[in-house]
C-alpha cells in the first residue's frame, strides 16, 4: 500500500477527527454576537493554567496563503482578518476587508437568522472598537471564532447547520485560487474519479520545517509540471484524500500524540493497522519503547515491561504477544525539511512481527558488555554520539534516516555510520559503550565479522589485540602516575595508534617500561599483574620481525576501538564484577 493510502486509512481510524473540510486549530477567543450584529462579549476560551493554552477546535480548513493577496478563512481567523487589528497600525492593510467582503458575497443571500446576524456584524464592525475588548499592546495570537448570544455554549457559527452546509457546498469555490476551480481526474490514492486538489493542506510539526507548514506533494514551478498540467493536476489526488492524509499526518506529528519520535533530522511518525484497536495501541506502545520510551509515556508501560524484556532477550513475538504476530500492519514514516517542501527520509510498511524480528536483530548486534550505564538508550542517544559537541542539531544529515531504514528493513547499515563513529573517536578520544556498540553492529551486519560481546582474551584479530594492548599501556601510565597527567597516551596517540600502529607502538612500549620502573616501587603486585597481562596479549600476535602492522583498515580500526573498550572496562571491575577501589590497586 502506498504511503498516502496508508495515511488515508489511518484517518478513518482516528478516535477523534475533524470531518471533511475541517481542521483542528488553536482557538483563543469567541466573539459573541447579538441578533442585530453587535458584540455582546468576547469570551476567553483558553485554558486556565499558567500557560493559558488555546483550545483546539475543529474549524473550516484554511486556504493556503501565499503572496500578497489576502485569503481569509471561513467563519474564523486571526485577529487581523477577523477583527481588522492590522488596520490600526497600517491603514493599507486589506485583510479585514477581504474577510468581510468574501463572507458577504457568500452569505448575504442565505436566509438564516444566525447568518444574517453575522452579516450585520461584518457591515457594522469597526476595528477601532478592538480596544473595548482587548489590550492593544497584547493582541491575541490564537484564532477567533464567532457565536450567537443565545447559543454560543452549544455551538459556534461554523458548527451551525446552515453555515456548515454553505461551507461544504461552496468550499471548492471559496478556496479556489484566481477563480480556477478544481479539475476532475482519477485519484491516485482512491482510484475513483473525483475533484482534484490543486494544492494540499500544509503539514505542520516537522522539526526544522517552516512553522506555517510544508507539503509533500507540491508543484510550484514550471520545471516540475508536464503535459500542460498545473499544480496538483500533475499528481492527481482528490480533495477528500488530500484532506484525509494531511489530517492524519498532522495529528501524528503533534508532540503529545504518542505517534512520533525524533531521529536525527527525521521527524518520525508511526501507526498500526489492526482489526482490534487494542492490538494496534499495544503495537504502537511497543514501537515507542523500542526506539524512544518518551513517545509512549502516556501509556501504562508497566504491563508491557516484562514482555518488552522478553522481546529484547530474543524470544519470538508469537510467544510473547501472539495477538501482535499476525494481522497487525505497522507503518513508519520519516520526514525532514527540504526548503519549502518535506523530504521523505524513509517509508516502511510491513507486519509487526517482521518489525519485531528486525528490532531483535538490531538489539543483538548492539549487545555489549559492560552495557551502557542507563540501560537501553533511545536511538537518538546513539546519534548524539556522532554529533560535534554532543548536540542533537549537529547530527550529520541523512545518516539518521539511512540507519533507521536499515534497522526497519533488516538490511546493511550505512557505512557512514562506521566512518563517522571512527572520526568522532579520533576527534575527542571518547570510546564509550554507545560508540563501541555502533562499531560492533556495523562489523557484524556489513562485514560478517564475529565480534565478541565481552572481553575475549583469546581473540587473535590484530585490531582487537592492538586495542587491548593500547588500553594496557594507558593503565600502566595511570597506575604509575595516578591522576597527575595533563594528557594521557589516549589523548595523544589514540588516533595514530588505531590507524597507523607501527609508528606509535614502539614509542608506547618504551614509555611503558619507564612507567613500570616507577610502578614496581609503588605497587609491586600491580606491576607484576600488568606485566603478565601485557605478555599474554603480545603472545597472541603473529610471529615475525615486526608483528605490528603499518596500517589498519576501517574494520580493523573498529575492532581496535572495541578491544580498547573491553580491556579498559575490565580494569574497573573485579573478576566477580565488583568495582575495584583505589585501595585494591
Amino acid at each position: 500500500m502506498s504511503m498516502l493510502a496508508s495515511l488515508v486509512r489511518a484517518y478513518d481510524r482516528l478516535p477523534w477527527k475533524p470531518p471533511y473540510g475541517f481542521a483542528v486549530q488553536n482557538i483563543g477567543y469567541c466573539v459573541v454576537l447579538t441578533p442585530d450584529g453587535a458584540v455582546a462579549e468576547v469570551v476567553d476560551l483558553r485554558d486556565t493554567d499558567k500557560k493559558r493554552s488555546p483550545r483546539q477546535m475543529a474549524v473550516p480548513a484554511c486556504p493556503k496563503r501565499a503572496g500578497v493577496t489576502p485569503r481569509p478563512n471561513f467563519l474564523w481567523d486571526n485577529v487581523n482578518y477577523a477583527l481588522g487589528a492590522g488596520t490600526l497600525t497600517d491603514p493599507e492593510d486589506k485583510r479585514f476587508e477581504a474577510f468581510r467582503d468574501k463572507h458577504l458575497e457568500f452569505l448575504e443571500a442565505v436566509e438564516d437568522a444566525e447568518v444574517q446576524s453575522f452579516c450585520a456584524f461584518l457591515r457594522s464592525w469597526s476595528p477601532e472598537a478592538l480596544s473595548q475588548h482587548f489590550d492593544l499592546e497584547i493582541l491575541p495570537t490564537a484564532g477567533i471564532v464567532f457565536a450567537m448570544a443565545g447559543s454560543y455554549r452549544d455551538h459556534c457559527l461554523h458548527d451551525a447547520p446552515a453555515l456548515r452546509s454553505v461551507w461544504l457546498s461552496e468550499r471548492e469555490r471559496w478556496t479556489a485560487v484566481e477563480g480556477k476551480a478544481a479539475a476532475e481526474a482519477v485519484c491516485l490514492v482512491s482510484g475513483r474519479r473525483s475533484a482534484i486538489a490543486r494544492t494540499h493542506p500544509p503539514i505542520k510539526g516537522v522539526w526544522g520545517a517552516q512553522v506555517a507548514g510544508a507539503a509533500i506533494v507540491t508543484f510550484n514551478s514550471d520545471a516540475y509540471e508536464s503535459y500542460g498540467h498545473e499544480q496538483g493536476d500533475n499528481a492527481p489526488v482528490s480533495e477528500a484524500a488530500a484532506f484525509a492524509y494531511t489530517t492524519a499526518l498532522n495529528r501524528f506529528l503533534d508532540k503529545d500524540s504518542g505517534h512520533r519520535i525524533q531521529i536525527g533530522d527525521a521527524s518520525t511518525v508511526f501507526w498500526a493497522d489492526a482489526a482490534e484497536a487494542e492490538a494496534a495501541a499495544l503495537a504502537e506502545a511497543f514501537f515507542g519503547e523500542f526506539f524512544d520510551a518518551s513517545a509512549s509515556e502516556k501509556i501504562n508501560t508497566d504491563r508491557i515491561g516484562a514482555q518488552l524484556e522478553r522481546i529484547r532477550r530474543g524470544e519470538p513475538l508469537s510467544e510473547v504477544a501472539p495477538q501482535l504476530d499476525q494481522g497487525v500492519t505497522f507503518c513508519v514514516l520519516g520526514l525532514a525539511p527540504n526548503a519549502a517542501r518535506l523530504s521523505v527520509r524513509f517509508w516502511w510498511e510491513s507486519s509487526f512481527g517482521t518489525l519485531t524480528r528486525h528490532y531483535q536483530r538490531f538489539v543483538e548486534d548492539m549487545r555489549l558488555d559492560p552495557p551502557p550505564r542507563d540501560g537501553w538508550p533511545p536511538l537518538w542517544r546513539y546519534l548524539v554520539e556522532l554529533a560535534a559537541q554532543g548536540k542533537r542539531e549537529n547530527v550529520p544529515p541523512l545518516i539518521a534516516g539511512e540507519w533507521m531504514r536499515a534497522i526497519l528493513t533488516g538490511t546493511a547499515y550505512p557505512l557512514t555510520l562506521l566512518s563517522t563513529t571512527l572520526m568522532r573517536i579520533r576527534a575527542d578520544g571518547e570510546i564509550n559503550a554507545l560508540r563501541a556498540a555502533m562499531l560492533k553492529s556495523v562489523l557484524i551486519r556489513n562485514f560478517a565479522k564475529e565480534v565478541p560481546v565481552a572481553l575475549d582474551p583469546g581473540n587473535t584479530n590484530k585490531g582487537y589485540i592492538l586495542g587491548r594492548l593500547f588500553a594496557v599501556y594507558e593503565e600502566v601510565q595511570r597506575a604509575a602516575l595516578g591522576g597527575n597527567v595533563n594528557a594521557t597516551i589516549k589523548d595523544k596517540f589514540y588516533g595514530a595508534a588505531s590507524a597507523a600502529p607501527q609508528k606509535v607502538f614502539r614509542t608506547l612500549d618504551a614509555g611503558a617500561q619507564n612507567h613500570f620502573a616507577k610502578l614496581r616501587k609503588l605497587s609491586p603486585g600491580r606491576a607484576v599483574n600488568l606485566e603478565k597481562l601485557l605478555t599474554s596479549i603480545t603472545d597472541l600476535m603473529e610471529p615475525g620481525n615486526d608483528p605490528i602492522p603499518a596500517s589498519l583498515a576501517s574494520a580493523e580500526q573498529a575492532l581496535f576501538g572495541i578491544g580498547y573498550y573491553h580491556q579498559r572496562s575490565d580494569f574497573f571491575r573485579k573478576h566477580d564484577d565488583t568495582p575495584i577501589t583505589e585501595a585494591d590497586q
